[in-house]
Parts: C-alpha cells; structure tokens; sequence
C-alpha cells in the first residue's frame, strides 16, 4: 500500500517500509496492465496484486525472482489477460441471462406464486439447511466461503445444500408450482 507523507510544500508519495516494488517497477506494472487493456480506475488493484503476489512468494519462503522488475511485468501481464478472461466471462453471463428473460417471461403472478412457494419451503427447512441455502443462494456465497463462515467442513455444507434443495425442489413438485 502507498502512504502519502505530508511535507509543508506538498504531498509527495513515500515508499512503504518492506514495499517489494520500487517506483520504476511500479510504474512498469501500470504501464503492462495500460497496454494489456485494464481500465484506469483498476491500474492501481493491479499493482496492489503484483505486490500482494510477490509478498505471498516471500512469505512461503520461496526465493525472490533474480529480476524483480521482469518477474513484476509478466505477472502484471498475466492479470491482464485474467482481466480480460473475467469481463468476456461477465458478458457471456448478462448475454444468456438476457436471452433466458426473453424466452421465459413468466407473468407476475407466476413470478409471486413460485417466490411464495420457495419461502414457505425455506421456512420448512431444518435451521442448518436453511441458512446454507441463503448464504449459497441469495447471498451468492461460494461453498468455501459458506464453510468459512460457519466453522463446518465443506463437505458438510455441500451435504446441507443438497439435501435442502432436493427438499425444496420435492416440495415445489409437489405443491405443483414448476
């Protein structure tokens, strides 16, 4: 992280104490991430990431690259082409999700019919199924993220969620709403 020391004349930004980058590389992985595509606004993440990579080596043990300023520059380029990969993969999202509203439609009485069927199913639900399925669900959570949180095995969240949503999908069946 830069720190900005502040000086009667003005700011000036000051290296932070056990800052693996100089000022030349960092200016050297902005300029990678510029020319790979990233946005202004994300240069600075960028550079926090080659940082945090280069620490992370350090930190395992590992020996630090012979030529730091090389070593920074693929790896700044390298979060280009990550950059690239997650906006394409976004798009590619919003494209089906777009083309799944067109095709569906469902009316807004359909729409509130099956939301008052998964709530009453959800409120069925053991407390452990239940919360499982929030934080997965609706709070988009990932599997290890949920395990994290709740202190249990991901298998065990893995186990709740299948469990929960075949109760679920059985009680929708059942109630006739899909």
């Amino acid at each position: 992280m830069l720190r900005r020391k502040a000086r009667r004349g003005g700011a000036e930004t000051a290296k932070a104490p056990g800052d693996p980058l100089d000022a030349v590389q960092e200016r050297r992985v902005r300029a990678v991430l510029a020319l790979g595509g990233v946005p202004q606004a994300d240069l600075p993440d960028g550079v926090q990431q080659v940082r945090l990579r280069l620490l992370e080596r350090a930190a395992t043990g590992r020996d630090a690259p012979r030529d730091v300023s090389a070593w920074a520059a693929v790896v700044a380029s390298n979060l280009a082409m990550d950059w690239h990969r997650a906006k394409r993969r976004q798009e590619r999202l919003g494209e089906r999700l777009a083309a799944l509203r067109q095709t569906e439609h469902p009316s807004g009485e359909e729409t509130s019919v099956l939301s008052l069927a998964v709530a009453q199913g959800l409120d069925e639900l053991p407390a452990a199924q239940r919360q499982v399925v929030v934080l997965r669900f609706y709070a988009d959570l990932p599997v290890r993220g949920i395990a994290e949180q709740l202190g249990v095995p991901e298998g065990t969240v893995k186990s709740r969620l299948h469990t929960a949503v075949r109760a679920l999908r059985t009680r929708l069946h059942e109630d006739e709403v899909v």
